[in-house]
């Protein structure tokens, strides 16, 4: 099956455009160049196409970058018989429908001439400048990363790199697989279904978090073509038997282009018919599908305030389904995306999902990075003097931790760190394929401002690492929507989440984090820190270790003492010991030692079974951890008060809980590390002092009855 046939009658996401005629473009190749003065007429149409967005561009560099390319690849064939040029050519309209700058249509144009012909990059250089070569170049180290499945995970680091420090390189690496994936069916069927895979786990998903949803929409609908044909084909006479639907949608249009004109709105409303792949996953989701259910209604608008003016009328003249809003203008989504998303019901019941947004919002939701233009121009839109490869003073920082350049969003340079902490790329390879394949994300608030784009599913311990990268092995716990949470806590689309770091900066993760972590971010960081310190990873993690200044001793028949080198000593969770508390060791299996309070009714449990208490005693200016419980009335603040007070004694806490309030008196329990345990008595004290506080005790927790 020719993938160029595979949806002839796909409805367009955009307003409808020829599709370009291949013998037409191969026959206006084969002439070659005409007159200086002249356009060739094979770049006719990207030339019309360009200056659609870009009035004032210079076409003179399109003209020689055409005649290189058609000249150098003279004599060269497709699979398909067609004239090579043809393949840049229409590579370059892509892009230039995109709204792509001339340097990139330019680089696009010579994309395949270094690779394939004759030319060198010096000669690129020389004719074109330091820019476009640089992206030449970066395509071209590009071209054999979907051959050979070993090959995969060290090729896609080099993608990765070439995309990080230029996204104009993955634009047109997108714009060329799209091409090839239109004129795919010259393949065997088993090469089709193996250049379909990597497209549909890797340059689709790369393709929604640089937010070109325009080429993103037609590779999916490719893809399923070709690894689902009958599912595609059923999806495919689904929409044909439903011709009316967008006079449905039309109607409700109608409706709301009335409503809007009414209200002195300015709007232009239109009909979104849904790609094949849009309709197939809403059929799963929804059963049997209505009318409306085929697409959705877009309103664009001129002011962000205009979008805001739209929702209002909306909500106030149809019924609304608060539960579809979602506000991607006030947080725009990881990929530049804005909209606002809304559905309302008509007064015949029927739904339709409407999206509202700016034409600036439009261009960008359509093309994502290619309509950003050139991104090194400077203010007065001349190009840059230097090489296009960013160095560290053209590519700032933002406040929140994001990168500002948009060439390199945060999400790239998250995906960068993890490739270079993470040596074995098969590991990179699969943590990152399964990152990509998730179909949906989340926007966390961090409370300082800005946000996290995570995954859906993940945890806390994945915005930690998402924030703070390696520091967040300090990681204690979290404020989730103002309320402590434990790492472990899933987080949802809009929480507030705030990480608490440990001031001890040697501290590290435990395994079990490992069971918490979704993200590639955070299961690297985490397992490359428990392989650097392969005596944490072994300990078990729901038993606090002793401070070092801790003995085990062993009585023998005479009387004699000796140390027992190399024991590994453990506070029993269940009494929490710390100085000057008296204490009773027992020997359990491994070598290693537990420590019990003398009065701990785990100590007589351990003695009744048959284990030999071991004298143990505490060695000078010990640490130690231990849980305290604060009873409290209920009071603003008076979380932020008590964390304070514990901060001022110098303690470190390890992990909070605080119970849902009852009959207005809130329970709170830490886990504390204290540098000394002689200020204990203090640290007790000044929490007792803290408003609202009137009681403060240690916590005795239940043993358990399985003695190891």
């Amino acid at each position: 099956m020719s993938a160029e046939a595979t949806n002839p009658d796909a409805p367009s996401r955009r307003r409808a455009r020829p599709r370009i005629d291949l013998r037409r473009l191969g026959r206006a190749a084969l002439l070659g160049p005409t007159a200086r003065d002249r356009l060739p007429d094979a770049i006719g149409h990207v030339a019309e196409a360009h200056r659609a967005h870009h009035p004032d561009a210079d076409l003179a560099v399109l003209r020689r970058a055409y005649v290189l390319a058609e000249s150098s690849h003279r004599g060269q064939f497709r699979k398909s018989g067609e004239p090579y040029i043809t393949h840049p050519l229409a590579v370059t309209l892509i892009l230039a429908e995109l709204g792509a700058e001339t340097t990139t249509l330019t680089a696009a144009l010579l994309h395949d001439t270094v690779e394939d012909t004759e030319v060198t990059l010096d000669q690129v250089r020389a004719e074109f400048g330091d820019e476009v070569c640089y992206l030449v170049d970066g395509v071209t180290k590009l071209e054999k990363v979907d051959y050979g499945a070993a090959a995969e995970p060290e090729t896609f680091r080099k993608m990765l790199v070439a995309t990080g420090n230029d996204v104009r390189v993955m634009s047109i690496k997108l714009a060329d697989r799209l091409h090839n994936m239109r004129t795919l069916g010259v393949m065997r069927p088993e090469k089709q279904a193996r250049i379909a895979k990597v497209t549909r786990d890797v340059l689709i998903p790369l393709a929604e978090r640089l937010g070109v949803q325009a080429l993103k929409t037609e590779l999916e609908d490719l893809v399923f073509a070709i690894l689902h044909p009958e599912e595609y084909e059923n999806t495919r006479a689904l929409i044909a038997g439903n011709s009316s639907a967008c006079d449905a949608l039309a109607a409700m249009a109608d409706n709301v282009s009335a409503v809007l004109r009414d209200a002195d709105v300015s709007a232009e409303v239109l009909v979104r018919p849904r790609h094949f792949v849009s309709v197939h996953r809403i059929r799963l989701k929804r059963g049997e599908l209505r009318g409306t259910d085929f697409g959705r209604l877009l309103v664009l608008v001129n002011e962000d305030a205009d979008c805001y003016a739209v929702l209002g009328e909306l909500h106030t003249c149809f019924t609304p389904l608060i539960s579809e809003f979602k506000d991607f203008i006030a947080a725009p989504k990881f990929n530049l995306y804005q909209s606002l998303h809304t559905a309302v019901a008509g007064p015949d019941g029927a739904v339709a999902e409407v999206l509202i947004r700016t034409h600036r919002m439009h261009k960008v939701a359509e093309a994502g990075v290619v309509a950003l233009g050139n991104p090194y121009a400077t203010a007065d839109g001349a190009e840059p003097a230097a090489p296009a490869a960013p160095t560290a003073d053209d590519v700032a920082s933002a406040e929140d931790g994001e990168r500002a350049d948009p060439t390199r969003p945060g999400w790239l340079s998250r995906l960068l760190d993890w490739q270079e902490s993470t040596p074995d790329p098969d590991t990179f390879w699969t943590s990152l394929r399964d990152h990509l394949a998730e179909d949906r994300e989340i926007t966390v608030f961090r409370p300082g401002g800005g946000t996290l784009g995570l995954p859906a599913g993940s945890t806390c311990v994945d915005a930690a690492y998402a924030e703070h990268g390696e520091a967040a092995h300090a990681c204690l716990g979290a404020r989730v929507n103002g309320r402590l949470a434990t790492l472990a806590t899933v987080l949802g689309d809009g929480d507030t989440v705030q990480l608490l770091l440990a001031q001890d900066s040697t501290s590290g993760p435990s395994p079990d984090w490992l069971e918490h972590a979704r993200t590639p971010a955070a299961r690297i960081a985490i397992t490359a820190w428990l392989q650097a310190h392969p005596e944490s990873a072994k300990a078990p993690a729901a038993a606090p270790r002793a401070p070092a200044s801790m003995t085990a001793d062993r009585g023998g028949a005479a009387g004699a003492v000796v140390d027992l080198p190399g024991a590994q000593v453990r506070l029993a969770g269940c009494c929490t010991p710390v100085p000057p508390d008296a204490i009773t060791g027992f020997p359990v299996r491994g070598g290693a030692v537990t420590v019990h309070r003398d009065e701990c009714p785990g100590a007589d449990r351990m003695k009744a079974l048959g284990r030999a208490p071991l004298p143990v005693r505490w060695g000078e200016h010990a640490g130690c951890r231990v849980t305290l419980v604060a009873e409290s009335f209920g009071r603003p603040r008076l979380l932020a008060d008590l964390t304070e007070a514990i901060a001022t004694a110098g303690a470190a806490v390890v992990s909070a809980t605080v119970e849902p309030p009852s009959e207005q008196r809130v329970r709170h329990t830490y886990t504390l590390q204290l540098p000394d345990a002689a200020d204990l008595p203090a640290l007790m004290r000044a929490m007792r002092d803290v408003a609202g506080v009137y009681d403060v005790s240690r916590v005795r927790h239940p043993s358990s009855s399985t003695v190891r």
